[in-house]
């Protein structure tokens, strides 16, 4: 039975402070009474002690966050199934939810001038090991790069991500255009699809639930990151170029992200 079914076990997160809702600027908000139907409303579970070897080989502290909205919806769904018995429907049930995930080291709200990485889902090369893209060392460096970190940081892992916004069914079809000579950002554009569709807000609300309004540090080369963060009263933003991952496989792509804006420069792809 998952923890968000059962009614005696939110109310036990709660009352234990592992289970709290925040909004849009990271504020608490109660984690009982239903939000605003038109305002963010993100729910996040933790810390969990989570041992992590790869790349950063310590203990962190992890969170998971969810939406309200899509969080409802299952909850209700769910519902419905756990009172006709179909148990086995529970397994895509959660499909469609994006469960971001926050992983802390040190004390974030503490630290001066923190180190963040805000980091896209990439099952290809987060979790595969493709070279297609330089996303799976980028995760690794990044953990290792904010554990090493005096200031200690935090490292946000966007599940609705996938190619850059677009899914990971539209992205397998945009790397078959691409292995047809259009690069990442033509191929988005074939399939009549933004050059970069993700939102950055869920990611917001959680920088200003742990960091506040002080300044930090962003792992990144991606000035529209950082430019979509400001729009979201994330302001003291300073970036951090995260260049790793090189590779004749994905020269072409690092150049296309050049072009596209990327502060990348001939060092960084030679």
């Amino acid at each position: 039975m998952f923890t968000y079914l059962d009614p005696s076990i939110r109310q036990r997160l709660i009352a234990q402070g592992k289970l709290i809702r925040i909004d849009a600027k990271g504020r608490g908000i109660s984690a009982t009474e239903p939000p605003p139907e038109d305002e963010l409303a993100i729910n996040l579970l933790g810390p969990i002690p989570l041992p992590v070897a790869r790349g950063a080989q310590r203990m962190l502290d992890w969170y998971a966050a969810v939406r309200h909205t899509e969080l409802s919806k299952v909850e209700q769904f769910a519902a419905d199934l756990t009172r006709i018995g179909h148990q086995s429907a529970f397994a895509p049930l959660v499909s469609s939810m994006a469960v971001n995930s926050v992983l802390v080291c040190g004390d974030p709200r503490r630290a001066v001038n923190p180190l963040v990485r805000v980091h896209s889902s990439c099952l290809t090369g987060d979790v595969f090991g493709s070279e297609r893209c330089e996303c799976g060392p980028q995760l690794e460096q990044a953990l290792r790069t904010i554990s090493g970190d005096s200031a200690g940081g935090m490292l946000i892992y966007m599940a609705g991500h996938e190619g850059r916004g677009i899914g990971l069914w539209a992205k397998a079809a945009t790397y078959l255009l691409q292995d047809a000579g259009e690069d990442t950002y033509q191929a988005n554009r074939s399939l009549g699809l933004p050059d970069d569709s993700r939102d950055f807000s869920d990611a917001a609300a959680l920088l200003h639930h742990f960091v506040g309004d002080r300044p930090f540090r962003l792992l990144t080369n991606n000035p529209k990151k950082i430019a979509d963060l400001n729009a979201l009263g994330l302001s003291a933003v300073t970036p951090v170029k995260h260049v790793i991952g090189l590779s004749p496989f994905n020269r072409r792509y690092l150049t296309a992200k050049r072009d596209w804006g990327h502060q990348l420069d001939d060092a960084d792809l030679s």
